[in-house]
């Protein structure tokens, strides 16, 4: 269960960086920044990073730009890129990216950051997540459960995004993300920095809501996955003959069933 500590006075609270990558998702986007800027935690820096949308992004910006640290909208590489230039910017001791179609629940930030100050071993903490539809309703939840770097590098992630902090001293000495990544670049990171700290998962509270739309990479890409989780294992020198690789051709054979459950919790 969470932590149920009280956090430091406000001077001592480390500053927390929370980067929005966008590009198009207006009709989510209100509703992302509202979640970070809604939290009950008083030390927060947040900077939306656009893509160069033309959907109407911008005048969602240009009415929060005050209560943002800062946004940016031209054309980039993608979201990694986006997601990259963000932390380039961030002056936080602990960090975090929330898409802009995703949204954090009340209390999130204030939890993962007392949790992270009682254990100073741990470099990586994540919550549970809901699967939210688009219009916001709970469908589901993600499968979270704990891990660490031998089960990752297996295929056993578990770990949701949106519901995941991390140290910034960590991500200096393992990131960026790597840009070639569409699908995978979290993975890659959460194997990068399992190696080098523990990760810990905190059941019971879910912190953070994994929303799935027909446009969402989900539904949309997810056969991408898998083959870029691979080439994360095989970078590092995993066999062939390895779990993960008998875990891609189940989930490749279980793929049209899986999409179709998807597409049906979008209601």
């Amino acid at each position: 269960m969470p932590s149920t500590s009280s956090p430091p006075e406000p001077a001592r609270l480390p500053l927390v960086s929370i980067i929005t990558p966008s590009f198009r998702q207006a009709r989510y986007l209100e509703a992302t920044i509202q979640s970070v800027l809604s939290q009950d935690y008083p030390n927060l820096e947040y900077w939306v990073i656009d893509g160069g949308s033309d959907d109407g992004t911008l005048e969602i910006l240009r009415k929060y730009e005050g209560e943002l640290t800062g946004w940016l909208s031209e054309p980039d590489r993608g979201q990694t890129d986006a997601i990259n230039k963000g932390f380039a910017r961030a002056n936080g001791e602990i960090i975090a990216w929330l898409n802009s179609d995703d949204t954090y629940n009340p209390g999130a930030i204030r939890e993962a950051v007392v949790y992270l100050l009682d254990h100073p071993q741990t470099g990586l903490v994540y919550g549970d997540c809901n699967f939210i539809n688009g219009e916001g309703r709970v469908v589901g939840r993600f499968p979270a459960a704990q891990t660490d770097l031998r089960r990752l590098r297996r295929g056993y992630v578990h770990i949701p995004q949106q519901a995941a902090f991390f140290r910034m001293n960590l991500w200096r000495q393992v990131g960026p993300l790597d840009p070639s990544f569409y699908f995978a670049m979290d993975y890659d990171l959460w194997v990068r920095l399992a190696r080098v700290s523990q990760v810990a998962y905190l059941p019971g509270r879910a912190w953070a809501n994994f929303r799935l739309h027909g446009d969402a990479k989900t539904i949309a890409a997810d056969e991408r996955c898998w083959p870029e989780m691979l080439r994360v294992h095989r970078r590092d020198g995993g066999s062939w003959f390895s779990l993960i690789h008998a875990k891609y051709w189940l989930r490749k054979l279980a793929a049209p069933l899986i999409n179709r459950r998807r597409k049906r919790m979008l209601g």
